[in-house]
């Protein structure tokens, strides 16, 4: 280190310069790695006495910034202070690209690389990239098969956690999105706005080998198997292949006996949904098609 006047201290390091000699020393663990600080607790350490003070909350359960508008408590406070952006509705930060404003720097910085075209986080499995690492965090899974987030009712489980607050709604039966032209209702967002396409006749996602046009991408993608050839999903039994997972599942029922569709009227027994629902016209004497 060296002093490079009065007031300032510069890092050899990397060139910061810093007010006091004590602030230099305290960066400059930065560089050497030292963390003397210890928690008693769970033995992580800490550059700084005040980063251990802080972490020791965790611990304690202490909360010591309390917000006076909706009584919220924070252990942090600079998270205290983000809180209540909400409250006075100031948005400091202000995109010169567009104009919209933003309460916190890092969401305006986020937004800053949507003008930039700046996709920082990239995937060393695949090599798509992100705007936030969080994001690459979540696409992860998708590799690892991670699936952390489990429902209490089924045990199925999810790589995210907003997937898992969805599927949680066919147990409480909520569908709070309400279609304005049939007053049909869903469960998320998303499905309702794939279904408005039904009424809108958007259908936004075109073949180019046939020109077909579909509603949902998922749709195009295995349509497209068809021109390519392509399937994916394997028969562990018998090497017969599949364009869909379904398909795949329904087929191997044969090897496996499986009759998961019951008829309530009967008790006979099916493969397929499709099977017994032709099935089911026997008892409710409606025609079949021939």
């Amino acid at each position: 280190m060296k002093r490079k006047d009065k007031k300032c201290f510069t890092c050899t390091e990397c060139g910061k310069s810093l007010g006091s000699k004590h602030c230099l020393q305290l960066h400059m663990r930065i560089h050497t790695g030292e963390k003397p600080y210890t928690c008693t607790e769970c033995g992580k350490s800490f550059r700084q006495s005040s980063a251990l003070k802080s972490h020791m909350l965790i611990h304690t359960g202490g909360k010591p910034y309390t917000c006076t508008q909706c009584g919220k408590s924070f252990r942090h406070l600079s998270n205290f202070k983000k809180h209540m952006l909400i409250h006075t509705g100031e948005k400091p930060f202000t995109c010169t690209q567009c104009g919209k404003s933003f309460s916190r720097s890092t969401h305006f910085n986020e937004h800053m690389m949507i003008h930039t075209g700046e996709r920082p986080h990239t995937c060393d499995r695949c090599d798509k990239t992100f705007l936030r690492a969080a994001d690459l965090k979540i696409h992860l899974r998708v590799h690892t098969k991670e699936k952390p987030y489990s429902c209490s009712e089924c045990g199925k489980s999810f790589g995210r956690q907003s997937s898992l607050k969805d599927h949680q709604k066919i147990h409480t039966g909520v569908k709070e999105y309400v279609c304005c032209q049939c007053e049909k209702t869903f469960i998320t967002a998303g499905l309702l706005k794939q279904h408005q396409k039904i009424h809108t006749g958007v259908r936004e996602f075109v073949c180019f080998e046939c020109q077909k046009t579909f509603i949902r991408a998922e749709y195009l993608k295995r349509h497209q198997m068809i021109h390519t050839g392509e399937k994916p999903y394997r028969c562990s039994h018998c090497d017969k292949s599949f364009r869909q997972s379904g398909t795949l599942n329904a087929h191997e029922r044969i090897h496996t006996g499986e009759k998961p569709y019951t008829c309530d009227q009967c008790l006979k027994s099916y493969t397929r949904w499709s099977h017994l629902q032709k099935h089911m016209k026997i008892h409710t004497g409606e025609k079949q098609h021939t």
